[in-house]
């Protein structure tokens, strides 16, 4: 069994105080990975789901790689919209700069997507990553795979959500209908749990380190929902497991005047 856990829009600052809508991102990504460290270790990897520093500074991606170094576990990072693809590169993950990416891990495949669109809050693939998806899937068909994207393929049930998810959604599933061994997509910015099907496909949405945002809102409303993460457990007949944990943890004062983007 592989054990992963997603982590996802932390939105970190270069200040140690930075805050989001009140919420200093620096301490509640420490108590999500503290909650790691006492619940979910051994962990085969964590995978960054994007948004992952908020002030577009090397200094939260320098934060970000000495607190996932001294974990001393395995991680790979995509970006998020929020995020600067040079800095994430060349200050946390390397192998970000790749629009596809596939890692085997023992029989499984995670093809982990770039669906950003520079200065541009939705995301989109187009043509050449969707190739890239289709030749990747297509080299292993027999493995099972996790698809790891930042922005949501299918409506997370909040218009003004929806309107910043994965613009070429449709196009993205007829890649993935073409292969069978997909068992699960994975995706961050929404900033809430989100748990559905799609065929055999699971559909997994996850909570922010930082803030949660409200389900089913029409336009942007925050939750007080405290911070969190998803496990995956990847089994080798195909077969995955998930679920969100959350941190026992006192929220600071939300600012709910203030603007945000996802």
């Amino acid at each position: 069994m592989i054990r992963l856990v997603q982590i996802s829009d932390t939105h970190l600052f270069s200040d140690p105080d930075g805050r989001l809508l009140g919420q200093r991102t620096r301490d509640s990504f420490d108590a999500v990975l503290d909650l790691l460290r006492s619940a979910l270790l051994p962990v085969d990897a964590v995978l960054l789901t994007g948004d992952l520093v908020h002030d577009e500074h090397p200094e939260g991606y320098r934060f970000l790689r000495q607190r996932m170094q001294a974990l001393g576990v395995a991680y790979h990072a995509i970006p998020g919209n929020h995020d600067l693809v040079p800095l994430l590169v060349g200050h946390l993950d390397c192998g970000a700069a790749q629009p596809v990416r596939r890692l085997g891990i023992q029989g499984w495949q995670l093809l982990l997507l770039d669906s950003t669109r520079a200065r541009e809050d939705g995301g989109r693939l187009g043509a050449p990553r969707l190739r890239g998806l289709d030749l990747a899937l297509a080299q292993c068909p027999r493995d099972p795979a996790l698809v790891c994207l930042h922005h949501h393929a299918v409506a997370a049930g909040s218009p003004w959500l929806d309107g910043i998810a994965l613009e070429d959604a449709h196009a993205f599933w007829c890649v993935l209908d073409r292969h069978p061994q997909v068992r699960g997509v994975l995706w961050g910015h929404i900033h809430q749990a989100f748990d559905g099907w799609r065929g055999g496909v699971r559909l997994m949405g996850s909570p922010a380190t930082s803030v949660q945002f409200l389900p089913a809102s029409r336009d942007i409303a925050l939750d007080t929902a405290a911070p969190g993460l998803r496990w995956i457990d990847l089994y080798p007949e195909g077969h995955l497991e998930t679920g969100i944990e959350r941190v026992p943890l006192g929220h600071d004062p939300i600012d709910t005047q203030s603007g945000v983007r996802p």
